[in-house]
């Protein structure tokens, strides 16, 4: 069984800090985490199992509030280092949205299904009183809207709500 990241899974809006869970087995019970967005990133490690090939369940709170992140997608990663040559190996990786660099005091999201008539406008406008915060809507939902302009009776996209 590889390594597996339960928590947070893809596409999920994650805050400070980002909780990571999941099932996993490495080299002397230690695995590694790494949260990054390319330009700046907060690495670690962790002990699972009993270090003799027993996958264990773990969960991390890692802080990432002085973090330089420039990118709204960040990825959370889970490795063992090779005891051979020390590259990263049985690496699971998971893309998610940081929803603080969306809406300041970020607390949470609500789902609102779309429904016949709506607009990313209109509900920018009933959530946050502001039409123009479309845009927030847009960035927590990367893999759905691809256009502002269309989005489909159906869909259900994460709104972020700050303080």
């Amino acid at each position: 069984m590889p390594n597996i990241i339960q928590q947070p899974q893809p596409f999920d809006i994650v805050g400070d800090p980002v909780l990571v869970a999941g099932i996993g087995q490495g080299f002397e019970a230690t695995l590694n985490y790494r949260i990054h967005d390319g330009h700046d990133e907060r690495t670690g490690f962790f002990n699972v199992g009993g270090g003799t090939g027993e996958h264990g369940q773990f969960q991390l709170a890692v802080a990432i509030g002085n973090a330089a992140f420039q990118l709204d997608r960040l990825f959370v990663e889970v490795f063992e280092e090779s005891a051979e040559d020390g590259s990263e190996i049985n690496k699971v990786i998971v893309p998610v949205i940081y929803g603080p660099r969306i809406v300041p005091g970020y607390i949470g999201f609500r789902l609102h299904t779309v429904r016949a008539g709506d607009t990313l406008s209109k509900i920018a406008r009933d959530n946050y009183g502001d039409p123009g915060r479309f845009t927030d809507i847009q960035r927590a939902n990367p893999q759905i809207i691809t256009d502002p302009n269309q989005i489909f009776v159906g869909q259900v996209l994460k709104v972020p709500i700050g303080t």
